[in-house]
């Protein structure tokens, strides 16, 4: 029997088959790190004792460590307009990882009715870096149908869409409005940390449109230092819009850190207001991080 794991946890998964939904653990030799059974596998059942068992899993299309999920199709990036502000760093590590793995990403900003100066910033921001960008309000449903369009037009071919952002930003909110008949906790924003609480502590797939969206617990950093995203040979192309300036420095080995206007295609174009500061220093930060990781 053959389905998709949808749900895990405590080393216990939830596969969806043609016959429903079927708990079951991993055979003893898929435990091991390399081969570890993630939340959107394609995987093979067996029932050797009676019980069922994950024996096999396909090769993926690919995975992420963060969220934790495989044969991913687009990435919904969510950030919230005000309450909490977004760390624009770790959303770009988020679309770099992205890019990386050749998944579809799109911005979600949403609180729109809480901040709407700042929203339509961070909105203009994306669309120049050239990423589908939706602005949305889960009170008043500004933004909804749009986001809705464009979800089922990657869930249609079977696709698997994911959201993914801080704790606090209204994921779960925007997802009850999204998907009617999923019913998830929502949680409040603390007013001395301006940060929200983890309402969703798993990665899990629900099906819809012929295809499964993901929740995935909220995130504050994504460390590049100790988890092994990509690597530095990797970087300039996880941000597309470099991409115009590939092979325009001066220097062949230019790193597009430190160099200034004269010597730099890219800082050129940050200069000239082509590429935003933000997304070169988030750049920079990577550079020097995945550097340091090289070096050791």
């Amino acid at each position: 029997m053959r389905g998709v794991v949808v749900k895990g946890l405590g080393g216990l998964f939830e596969v969806l088959t043609e016959n429903g939904r079927i708990a079951c653990r991993a055979r003893g030799t898929l435990k091991r790190d390399e081969e570890k059974v993630l939340i959107g596998d394609r995987v093979e059942l067996d029932r050797p004792d009676g019980e069922y068992v994950i024996a096999k899993v396909d090769p993926r299309k690919n995975s992420l460590i963060r969220p934790p999920i495989a044969n991913l199709d687009a990435l919904y990036c969510v950030i919230a307009a005000a309450r909490p502000a977004p760390a624009l760093e770790t959303l770009d590590k988020l679309l770099a990882i992205a890019e990386n793995k050749s998944v579809r990403a799109a911005i979600v900003v949403t609180k729109t009715d809480g901040d709407k100066e700042a929203a339509e910033t961070y909105a203009a921001l994306y669309r120049q870096v050239g990423y589908p960008v939706f602005s949305v309000s889960s009170l008043s449903g500004e933004g909804i149908d749009e986001l809705k369009a464009d979800l089922t037009a990657q869930l249609a071919s079977g696709g698997t869409a994911a959201f993914a952002g801080a704790s606090g930003v209204g994921k779960s909110t925007l997802l009850n409005r999204l998907l009617p008949g999923v019913s998830l906790e929502t949680g409040e924003i603390s007013r001395r940390v301006e940060r929200g609480r983890h309402t969703t502590r798993h990665v899990e797939l629900f099906p819809e449109g012929g295809g499964f969206v993901a929740d995935t617990p909220g995130f504050s950093m994504l460390d590049f230092a100790r988890f092994d995203f990509f690597s530095l040979s990797e970087l300039f192309d996880a941000f597309p819009e470099f991409g115009s300036y590939r092979g325009k420095c001066r220097y062949a080995d230019c790193t597009h850190t430190g160099e200034g206007p004269d010597e730099c295609a890219v800082a050129r174009a940050v200069r000239d207001g082509l590429i935003p500061e933000s997304r070169h220093d988030s750049y920079r930060a990577l550079f020097a991080t995945l550097k340091n990781k090289t070096d050791w």
